[in-house]
């Protein structure tokens, strides 16, 4: 009995010893996020390899004998390679394209994004899975590992091209039509208007009108602004929009063309205040000024601990100015994560 107990305390200690260190590193990590707001992800994998290292160390100290212990360490291979295998269908699957995703950063929270049939701004990327809201404000949540077997398009923040297409007859002069979509395209703001001819059909041509807008939070707004904007110039140029096979049984008068008639009103303007995206992209914009803060956040920390560390080596004369400084940085980060906080316990209701 003696015997066993001196030869077990070897891996009781180390058992010991790797809970206290998990220990200690989870607490460390815990305030570390405290610190720097936006590191949980991080920490979640960290505390993930070093829980199985852990084991690892557990495994080769504990008195089993080298025939047994080989036995365990094939048994973890052989679960680890199984479940290497079965990832591309399992929750492991979706960790492993989230972190390709994370590695890769070709978006981030509050990008407009495409994916099959699947179009939105991001709200939350986890580890696991990618949530968007979509044009009618409801959330859609994308499993990692579609993002990764789908062609993914990301909307570029700095401008994307607005168009839309028509067919017209060729009764009716390319030129005129030319003049009157770019008038459109410049009536809704969009820079750099051009058209393209896409098909000279049996019965119709077929025009697109498209200009490059900056404000791409605005994208939805303003395609349909652009194809009012056509209605009205082709309306009031007098140019019949209706398909060259178009058939009416009524009498009509010969000359007389289908163009409703046009109340007097503004044309339309660059979209300014309240539109449609502010309401149905309520929770993108919100998680996007949550990343925005937390960006910021970090940055005060680091100017932080930056003067945190010249305090020690500055001549006398300007400690206190420096001292000064960092109590301001420490108000405005523990307001910045007070206001973070707020926002993330109001966007967790919905």
């Amino acid at each position: 009995m003696l015997e066993t107990l001196i030869g077990s305390i070897p891996s009781v200690a180390t058992t010991v010893a790797v809970v206290c260190v998990l220990w200690a590193a989870n607490l460390l990590l815990e305030k570390h996020s405290k610190k720097y707001m936006g590191t949980r992800f991080r920490n979640q994998v960290l505390m993930l390899g070093l829980t199985f290292a852990g084991l690892l160390i557990i495994i080769m100290v504990v008195p089993l004998g080298d025939q047994r212990r080989g036995q365990l360490l094939s048994f973890i291979g052989i679960l680890m390679s199984a479940a290497i295998a079965l990832s591309s269908t399992t929750v492991l699957g979706n960790g492993m394209a989230g972190l390709m995703l994370r590695a890769v950063r070709n978006f981030r929270t509050g990008d407009f994004i495409r994916s099959g049939d699947h179009f939105g701004r991001v709200t939350e990327r986890g580890l696991v899975h990618t949530e968007i809201q979509n044009e009618n404000r409801c959330l859609t949540t994308l499993p990692n590992l579609y993002l990764v077997t789908h062609p993914l398009t990301k909307i570029r923040n700095t401008g994307t091209v607005i168009s839309t297409e028509l067919s017209l007859g060729y009764d009716v002069s390319r030129t005129t039509i030319e003049q009157r979509l770019l008038a459109a395209a410049e009536a809704c703001g969009l820079t750099d208007p051009f058209v393209q001819i896409k098909v000279l059909g049996d019965f119709s041509v077929t025009y697109r009108i498209a200009g490059m807008l900056t404000e791409v939070k605005n994208m939805i707004t303003v395609e349909s602004l652009l194809r009012a904007a056509v209605l009205d110039e082709l309306h009031g140029a007098g140019i019949e929009i209706v398909s060259p096979n178009y058939m009416n049984q009524r009498q009509l008068v010969p000359g007389d063309k289908h163009i409703p008639a046009i109340a007097p009103r503004a044309a339309p303007q660059p979209v300014a205040g309240q539109t449609l995206e502010n309401i149905v992209f309520d929770k993108a914009d919100e998680a996007e000024t949550i990343e925005a803060l937390r960006l910021r956040r970090g940055g005060v920390v680091e100017q932080i601990d930056e003067l945190t560390t010249a305090l020690k080596k500055c001549p006398e004369e300007e400690r206190t100015k420096t001292a000064a400084e960092i109590e301001r940085l420490e108000s405005t980060a523990a307001t910045l994560k007070r206001v973070i906080e707020l926002r993330e316990s109001r966007s967790q209701k919905d």
